[in-house]
C-alpha cells in the first residue's frame, strides 16, 4: 500500500483589489513542491471575506471560498497586499478573521502591504516586520508598536513571517518550503519555477546602485557612478564631500536630507553589492575579493555581510555561486 501523503494546509487571504502576484508567487511556490511529489506536500485555499470571484489589481479574477469553508486546523495563513488593503482594512469582521484563523495556525505570514492587516489585527505588535519599501514609513508611522525594517526582502520574528512586495512573496514561500522540506526541496522548486537566484531573507529590497539613483539633483547622480568606479579607494566622507564641492559637514546634511542615509552607509552597501557580484559569478578567493571591493580585509567584509545580508561572504558563495 502507498503511505498516504501529509499534506500541510495553506490558507491564503485575499480581498478585492489584491496584487495578482501577491496571491500568484506563493500559491505557485506551494503547488510546485506539491508537484515534486514528496513525502509532505500543501493543499491550497484562497478565502475572500464573500467567496467567489475577486477582481485582482492586474483586472483578472481569482476564484475564492468564503470564510466558513476554512475549518480546523491551519499550517500557514498568508495574507496578501495590493491596491484594495485600505479597504481591506477598514474591514472589521475581516481582521477579526485574521486575528482568529492566525490562532489556529502554525505560522502567519504577510506579502507586501498585507503587514498592514496582520498589524491591524495587533499581531506585529512588539515583533520585527516588513513590508514592501514604499510602505514601510507609513507602516511605522500607523503602528508605532513594530519594529519596521525596511530593508529585508523578508523578515521572521517567531511564528510570525513578513515579506516586501510583490515577488518577495516567493522568496518567503520558498524559505517556507525549506523550513519544512529542507534546502534541496526549495532548490529543486526554485529550478521548476526559474528563479534565478533563492535569494535570503536579509537581502535588500533593491540594489544599492538602484536606491541610489533616487538622488538624480544635485550632483549626487554623477557622485554615486563615480564611486561605484572607485569602490576599492578611499571613500571617505571627506574625500566625497571635496568631489561634490561641498564642506564635509554641508555634504553630509545635505547627502541626509536627500537619500534618508548617511555616505558611509551607501558606501557600504556598494561595496556589498559589488562583493556579492563577484562572489556569485567568480572564483577569486575572498581575501582578494574583500580587497578588491575596498574593504581592507576579511573581516570587514564579513561584517558588511552580516549587517546587510545576514550571512558570511563563505556561506553566500556556498549558496549562489555560479
Amino acid at each position: 500500500m502507498v503511505p498516504r501523503r501529509k499534506l500541510r494546509r495553506v490558507v491564503v487571504v485575499a480581498f478585492e483589489n489584491a496584487q495578482l502576484l501577491d496571491i500568484a508567487g506563493p500559491c505557485q511556490t506551494f503547488a510546485s513542491a506539491d508537484e515534486l511529489g514528496l513525502a509532505d506536500g500543501y493543499d491550497l485555499t484562497v478565502v475572500s471575506q464573500n467567496g467567489g470571484v475577486i477582481a485582482t489589481s492586474a483586472g483578472i479574477g481569482i476564484a475564492t471560498v468564503p470564510p466558513r469553508a476554512v475549518r480546523g486546523p491551519i499550517d500557514t495563513l498568508v495574507v496578501v497586499g495590493g491596491h484594495g488593503v485600505a479597504a481591506a482594512a477598514a474591514d472589521r469582521a475581516l481582521i477579526v478573521r485574521i486575528r482568529r484563523w492566525s490562532a489556529r495556525a502554525r505560522r502567519t505570514c504577510s506579502v507586501c502591504t498585507g503587514a498592514f492587516l496582520l498589524a491591524e489585527a495587533r499581531l506585529l505588535d512588539g515583533r520585527r516586520a516588513t513590508t514592501h519599501w514604499d510602505a514601510c514609513r507609513a507602516l511605522q508611522q500607523r503602528y508605532p508598536k513594530i519594529r519596521v525594517e525596511p530593508d529585508p526582502i523578508f523578515v521572521q520574528d517567531g511564528a510570525i513571517w513578513t515579506s516586501a512586495g510583490v515577488t518577495a512573496g516567493i522568496d518567503l514561500a520558498l524559505a517556507l518550503v525549506e523550513a519544512d522540506l529542507g534546502h534541496d526541496a526549495a532548490m529543486r522548486v526554485a529550478r521548476r519555477l526559474v528563479v534565478f537566484l533563492k535569494r535570503p531573507g536579509g537581502q535588500s529590497q533593491f540594489s544599492a546602485p538602484l536606491a541610489a539613483q533616487a538622488a538624480s539633483d544635485g550632483g549626487l547622480e554623477a557622485l554615486h557612478g563615480w564611486m561605484a568606479d572607485h569602490l576599492g579607494g578611499d571613500l571617505r566622507v571627506e574625500r566625497l564631500a571635496a568631489r561634490a564641492g561641498m564642506s564635509p559637514r554641508s555634504f553630509a546634511r545635505i547627502y541626509a536630507a536627500k537619500l534618508g542615509t548617511t555616505p558611509a552607509k551607501t558606501v557600504e552597501r556598494l561595496r556589498v553589492e559589488a562583493a556579492r557580484r563577484a562572489l556569485e559569478d567568480g572564483g577569486a578567493p575572498i581575501k582578494q575579493v574583500a580587497h578588491h571591493c575596498g574593504f581592507g580585509d576579511e573581516e570587514r567584509m564579513r561584517r558588511a555581510f552580516l549587517r546587510r545580508l545576514g550571512v558570511s561572504p563563505s556561506d553566500y558563495r556556498a549558496r549562489f555561486a555560479g
